[in-house]
C-alpha cells in the first residue's frame, strides 16, 4: 500500500515498451487500484477504513444475492464441482505460513480464491450479477487488502462450511452463511492497514 510505481522500472523489468506499461497503469487507476498525483507521481492506493469497510459492503450485498441464487438454482453437478473447490481452497489456505511472502504461492491461493466466488456467481445463471462481481473489482480488493494486512489464519474448514450452507438448498441460510463469510476480519484488515499502522497491531479506529 503506498508503494512508488514508476514506468520505465515496470518496462524494463517486464521487457516491454512504455506504451503498455501506462495502458495498464490507467486501467488499474480507473479501477482504483492504483493513483495519480501532480507532483508526486503514480502509487499503489493506500485506501482509508471507511475505504475497506465500503468495499466489503459491496461485496457482501453482491455475493450474499449470489449465494441466495446459488441455494435455488445451482444444479447438482455446480453442487458437486463447488464442494471440492472448497475442498482445494481450504488446503491452500491452511498451508499458508503466517508471515509468509512467497509471490507464487500467494498468487495461486488469491487467484483460486476469486475463481471459487466467481464460480458460485456464475452458477446462479444470472449473467448481469456475475458481470457486477467482475465489474466492481470486488474480489480483487479483498486479495489486496489480504496480501496487505497478512491477515491471521483462517479456520480450517472455512470455505467447506460456507460451500455446504449455500448448497443445503435454503436461500435464508446462504445469504446468512456468506454475510458472516465475508464479514469475517473486516475489523482487523480495516485497522491493519489504515494509513501508519503496524502490521499484526490492533489499534482502535477514531
Amino acid at each position: 500500500m503506498g508503494a512508488a510505481l514508476s514506468r520505465r522500472k515496470l518496462a524494463a523489468e517486464l521487457g516491454m515498451s512504455l506504451l503498455p506499461v501506462s495502458e495498464a497503469l490507467q486501467k488499474l487507476e480507473s479501477d482504483g487500484l492504483v493513483e495519480s498525483r501532480p507532483r508526486v507521481g503514480t502509487r499503489v492506493c493506500s485506501p482509508s477504513p471507511t475505504d475497506i469497510r465500503e468495499r466489503y459492503e459491496v461485496r457482501e450485498a453482491l455475493e450474499s444475492q449470489a449465494a441466495r441464487l446459488f441455494a435455488e438454482r445451482a444444479s447438482v453437478r455446480d453442487r458437486v464441482e463447488l464442494r471440492k473447490m472448497a475442498e482445494n481452497m481450504d488446503a491452500m489456505f491452511n498451508q499458508c505460513v503466517p508471515g509468509s511472502t512467497d509471490p507464487d504461492f500467494l498468487y495461486a491461493v488469491h487467484s483460486f480464491h476469486l475463481q471459487l466466488h466467481l464460480r458460485i456467481a456464475e452458477c446462479t445463471g444470472c449473467r448481469a450479477l456475475s458481470s457486477a462481481v467482475q465489474r466492481n473489482q470486488v474480489l480483487i480488493f479483498n486479495w489486496l487488502y489480504d496480501v496487505a494486512s497478512r491477515r491471521p489464519p483462517l479456520p480450517p474448514r472455512f470455505h467447506r462450511d460456507l460451500i455446504e450452507a449455500i448448497c443445503g438448498g435454503d436461500p435464508e441460510a446462504a445469504d446468512r452463511a456468506m454475510r458472516l463469510h465475508i464479514r469475517h476480519g473486516v475489523d482487523f484488515v480495516a485497522r491493519a492497514i489504515r494509513p501508519g499502522a503496524k502490521i499484526g497491531v490492533i489499534e482502535p479506529i477514531r
